[in-house]
């Protein structure tokens, strides 16, 4: 059974939404703006509190209208430093939609800059962590949908300030458990400040239990009394930005760089070659995720990950073909396996949707003998069109890195001669199966696979066995896996292949690529794990190298949330993933240390 996460959204007679749940009002009917401004950002000392501060860090316990953070966000453009990095977070059990936020937040016209950036990537009520972009504001938001205990023990920031803003104790006593204070006093940074509207004594009570300097202040509007409490130790020195190689140019290295500047941080990005110069090269890539119907972590990494991916490319110019890919049926198992997934509560609504025999037929334009999975948010996009636009973003040099020895405190790259590239404070090996001969520990294998494309055919974007993907101009299609190989370029045979695996399932298809003549072919390396899940992490036992690889041929799906992964971990920022899924990735699963 689906699990009720509607908020039972009530208006009231003056316009001012009401939760039916929890017979609670969002905001005061005498000025909710007012209250919010009053209550939680003077009550966490802001603008003062993020003074002479590059980075600073906000969480925020019940998310409701979005009203605390589009006033925050407001505040943040007029008064926040002109350099400055601004990460939100924000807990929601019973999500609203984007048109009842909208109607909510319409009621103040001096908000709506700030209400339209929030309004304009308002996610799904999907649960999980969702990434949200607000880059007129230098901000970030990660909106974690469902259970307030389990949002805080999955992520990863430190806060400077909260914001408690959960229906009262006495209607919604789970906002202010035991778990809830333990968790935001495991989260908050030194120095960190608390404001919320009740002065409940068990919550006072439990904050100075947990090092907080907790006081009353005079309430607003209605409400009597308010809360403000702080943690004593002073905040921590300001923040050094550091400097960053990153090893490969592909698809890796490229959300790398886009990751690391979206932190204000410009990466150095070295390739050995050229961008694309690796398995990120073809003229076109499926953006598709790896399904598990009975691993929930797994299944809600790839979906977190096809939908960061989607937002990313579709915001990038030249980059997406054409969205929406179709997955045929492989064996008969696959009907009851495709059923299961479209039921997984991490997929949004109408984002995977069972198509039957007739219906896969209708969009292919030849008949099939089964059905299949219509995935809506899976995208067919230019490679090239995001190597370019996110390795714009860092400074770039043109050498081979031989080895990566510790300096100092931190690493310097040679080239195979011995002589030195440059030195780094943090670096990310992010080199496909050029990984591998970096950093020899991590368990890569190699999977050597060539695709071919022709001028002139148009199909759709679909993937069974193989594969065939609109390149524009053509139509491309593959591609062949041969394991434990790293040698050879395109061959005949490898193209026959190829064409047979289409045959065998689009015949007609088949033979428009056949009379489209021999077209062009190109082979590539990827890298793959055990486990076949990626290396998003920290290298152990090295500190401040990472590595971001091991995607195999997911990595157009992968790379750019698990690129923000990494950044985040080697920068100190929040990561994007709850931290369950992070450790499925970690590249410390496979060490014997």
């Amino acid at each position: 059974m689906v699990e009720d996460r509607a908020p039972r959204l009530i208006w009231t007679e003056d316009g001012s939404p009401r939760s039916g749940r929890f017979d609670d009002v969002y905001f005061s009917q005498q000025d909710g703006l007012a209250e919010a401004r009053a209550v939680f950002l003077a009550g966490c000392g802001l603008p003062t509190a993020w003074e002479g501060r590059r980075r600073f860090c906000v969480a925020e316990l019940g998310f409701g209208t979005g009203l605390n953070i589009v006033a925050l966000l407001d505040l943040w453009r007029r008064e926040g430093p002109a350099d400055g990095r601004l990460s939100l977070f924000s807990a929601e059990g019973f999500p609203l939609s984007r048109a009842e936020a909208a109607r909510a937040l319409g009621v103040w016209p001096e908000l709506a800059e700030a209400a339209r950036a929030l309004l304009d990537v308002w996610p799904e009520a999907t649960p999980g962590f969702h990434r949200l972009d607000l880059p007129g504001f230098n901000a970030t938001l990660d909106l974690a949908i469902g259970d307030v205990g389990w949002a805080l023990s999955q992520w990863t920031g430190q806060a400077d300030a909260w914001f408690l803003d959960g229906f009262a104790p006495s209607t919604n006593p789970e906002m202010w458990s035991d778990v809830v204070l333990d968790g935001i006093a495991a989260r908050s940074a030194r120095g960190a400040g608390v404001a919320s509207f009740t002065v409940a004594g068990s919550v006072r009570r439990g904050l100075a239990e947990r090092g907080f300097a907790v006081e009353k202040r005079p309430g607003h509007g209605r409400k009597r009394e308010r809360l403000e409490a702080r943690l004593p130790e002073a905040p921590v020195t300001p923040y050094l930005t550091p400097s960053v190689a990153v090893i490969g140019a592909g698809i890796a290295g490229a959300a790398l760089s886009r990751a690391f500047a979206a932190l204000g941080v410009r990466a150095t990005v070295i390739e050995a070659e050229r961008p694309g110069a690796g398995a990120s090269g073809f003229p076109v890539a499926l953006v598709t995720p790896r399904f598990d119907a009975g691993d929930r972590d797994i299944a809600a990494l790839y979906a977190q990950a096809l939908t960061r991916a989607a937002v990313l490319y579709a915001a990038t110019p030249g980059a997406v073909i054409e969205t929406g890919v179709l997955q045929l049926e492989q064996t008969p198992r696959d009907a009851a396996r495709f059923a299961r997934v479209t039921a997984q509560p991490v997929w949004a609504e109408g984002a995977m949707e069972l198509r039957d025999a007739a219906a896969c037929a209708d969009l292919l334009g030849e008949p099939v003998e089964s059905g299949g999975l219509w995935m809506r948010d899976a995208v067919a996009i230019r490679p090239g069109a995001a190597l370019d636009a996110w390795l714009d973003e860092a400074d770039r040099i043109t050498a081979t890195v031989g080895r990566i020895e510790a300096v100092g405190g931190g690493w310097r790259l040679l080239d195979e001669a011995g002589a030195v590239i440059l030195e780094a404070d943090i670096v990310v090996v992010a080199a496909g199966w050029g990984t591998a001969g970096l950093a020899s520990a991590l368990p890569l294998a190699p999977v050597r696979g060539q695709a071919n494309w022709v001028e002139g055919v148009k199909a759709g974007s679909v993937a069974w066995g193989g594969y065939a993907a609109p390149t524009g101009s053509g139509l491309l299609f593959g591609a062949t896996h041969d394991r434990a190989e790293i040698d050879g370029g395109p061959s005949d045979e490898a193209g026959a292949r190829n064409l047979a695996t289409v045959a065998a399932r689009l015949p007609r298809l088949a033979a428009r690529i056949a009379a489209a003549g021999p077209g062009q072919a190109r082979t590539a390396v990827r890298a793959t794990t055990p486990d076949r899940l990626p290396l998003s992490g920290a290298v152990p036992g090295a500190e401040g190298l990472f590595v971001l690889g091991g995607l195999g041929s997911r990595g157009f799906c992968v790379a750019p949330l698990l690129a923000e992964h990494v950044a985040a971990l080697a920068t100190g920022a929040p990561s994007p993933l709850p931290a369950e899924i992070s450790k499925r990735i970690d590249p410390a699963r496979f060490s014997t240390q």
